[in-house]
């Protein structure tokens, strides 16, 4: 006889039943699996019904799911797995009910359902949008990576270039077997920011020159022809007691787009000496016509040779008074020092401005006026009425241009005389003047301030316009800018681009109006 233990409303009352075989209704658990059959339990087990949450593939959604069969007495005829499986679906998804009280009573038993509260989430579809957007940021992150990778590349390249180009040079100077590199090309072959070659080639230049014998002396120091190589080249060697003018000198030379075809062109500068003497160096372009003081004196003009000249002097002094903006720039420079011996006459009968010891540069960016500390003051006969009378404003650069333009007036008025004319009434004749310095016939040859002073700023005296000049065109255009230039008034003076553009256009319009 087999005892079952069943639950009931006094749990210590036991009963006592013989164990016997049921017949239970069965489907999904049938044995050999038949569908909508009956099954047998062995003595002492039970029928189920159990339901559980599945997922339909196509509506992706939880269904129930039922299942009838029978339980084994192995499995404690159910019970035990029934009463658990009844008291927390929730944690397993799966309801079951069990039942022994007659054949077939499990067919019409319902089991509790309960959908499953910790299914694991479905992983959530991609969005497009976020797919496209992911894909993009990877492009543009590559692409901007690969940019940087070949700006470095370009940056590494030029700074390893800049590095050999002092290198290049001096192996350039060194280089006997198959020549010599000019200086010319050397000055190419810089960074073309037209400041000069690099400090070490302009040493070993200076320390290479050959002196040749002296051209001329004034009070600044001595000029010297010299060769390098074979190459003609200038040196002015300045006295010990003018080392401001050298500095000077040699800061606005190698200013950043200073060279310019009618300014003197600058090679190398640099100071030799030991402890008992010091010798200052300015090495620039050999004008074998020497300055337009000595050429003056010795050639006469014809017109379109005073034209080249004054255009050409106009130009450099355009060049100079220019600012001119951007990476690099280069600051407005007044010369203040203008004067027929400051300027060389080059073989193709242009001008070239040299001499500046005293200059002032200009940066409008930084409304800052860069006077040189020089104890020189320029030259008394081509000082401005403003200069002489000390009512210069200092902290105006626009004064500095204008002064400028009155000493270009005089040395065009030099020019003017020597410019040749035919005499009236005799076509083959011609004449000119003698070459004669400004105010010569009013100040003594060495004037003072107070001579100055008294001649151009109390008396007014300005030098005077022959009047043969009314006969050729070039002449009657130079006299009225001239005499532009020399006003008294400096907010009245022409500009020297102003004066450029007239000359530019004398060759096809003579009646030009100055203004």
């Amino acid at each position: 006889t087999v005892f079952r233990l069943y639950s009931n409303p006094f749990p210590f009352l036991f009963s006592f039943t013989a164990a016997r075989v049921l017949t239970c209704y069965c489907e999904g658990h049938c044995p050999g699996n038949v569908q909508n059959g009956t099954c047998e339990t062995r003595p002492g087990g039970s029928c189920f019904v159990s339901v559980e949450a599945v997922l339909d593939e196509e509506t992706k959604q939880l269904v129930p799911e039922y299942s009838h069969g029978c339980m084994s007495p192995e499995q404690g005829g159910g019970l035990l797995q029934c009463k658990v499986g009844t008291v927390s679906p929730q944690l397993h998804g799966k309801s079951i009910v069990c039942c022994d009280n007659e054949d077939l009573c499990n067919q019409d038993l319902q089991p509790p359902y309960s959908p499953r509260t910790t299914t694991t989430p479905e992983p959530p579809l991609a969005n497009p949008n976020s797919m496209h957007l992911f894909v993009l940021t990877i492009s543009v992150s590559l692409c901007v990576a690969g940019l940087i990778v070949v700006l470095g590349a370009i940056y590494c390249m030029y700074r390893r270039r800049e590095k050999r180009k002092p290198a290049y040079l001096m192996n350039s100077l060194y280089n006997t077997t198959n020549g010599h590199m000019p200086i010319a090309d050397l000055v190419e072959q810089t960074s073309g920011s037209g400041s000069g070659l690099p400090l070490l080639v302009q040493r070993t230049i200076a320390k290479q020159i050959q002196m040749v014998h002296s051209v001329g002396k004034g009070r600044y120091g001595e000029v010297w022809l010299a060769k390098w190589r074979d190459e003609k080249v200038a040196v002015k060697i300045f006295f010990t007691t003018e080392e401001a003018s050298w500095f000077r000198e040699t800061e606005i030379y190698q200013t950043v787009l200073m060279r310019n075809e009618n300014i003197l062109g600058f090679i190398a500068a640099d100071i030799k000496g030991t402890g008992s003497w010091t010798q200052m160096l300015l090495i620039t372009d050999y004008h074998e016509l020497g300055s337009l003081h000595d050429y003056l004196q010795k050639r006469v003009l014809n017109p379109h040779m005073l034209k080249t000249l004054a255009l050409s002097l106009a130009s450099g002094v355009a060049h100079l008074h220019t600012e001119i903006f951007g990476t690099p720039g280069k600051p407005s420079i007044a010369h203040r020092d203008i004067k027929s011996k400051n300027i060389l006459v080059k073989r193709n009968g242009q001008c070239a401005i040299a001499d500046f010891g005293l200059a002032v540069k200009y940066t409008s960016e930084s409304d800052e006026i860069q006077i040189a500390p020089n104890s020189r003051v320029g030259t008394r006969r081509y000082m401005a009425p403003e200069v002489l009378s000390e009512t210069l404003d200092l902290k105006v650069f626009e004064g500095f241009k204008m002064a400028d333009m009155y000493s270009v007036g005089l040395v065009f008025w030099e020019m003017a005389r020597r410019c040749i004319t035919t005499v009236r009434g005799a076509k083959n004749t011609t004449t000119c003047e003698d070459y004669a310095l400004p105010y010569q016939d009013v100040v003594p040859s060495d004037p003072s301030f107070e001579d100055m002073y008294a001649v151009v700023c109390v008396k007014g005296v300005r030098p005077p316009i022959p009047q043969r000049w009314q006969d050729e065109d070039i002449l009657v255009v130079l006299s009225k800018i001239m005499q532009e230039c020399w006003h008294p008034s400096p907010a009245v003076r022409l500009t020297a681009l102003r004066v450029k553009k007239t000359l530019v256009k004398l060759e096809t319009d003579c009646t030009i109006k100055i203004v």
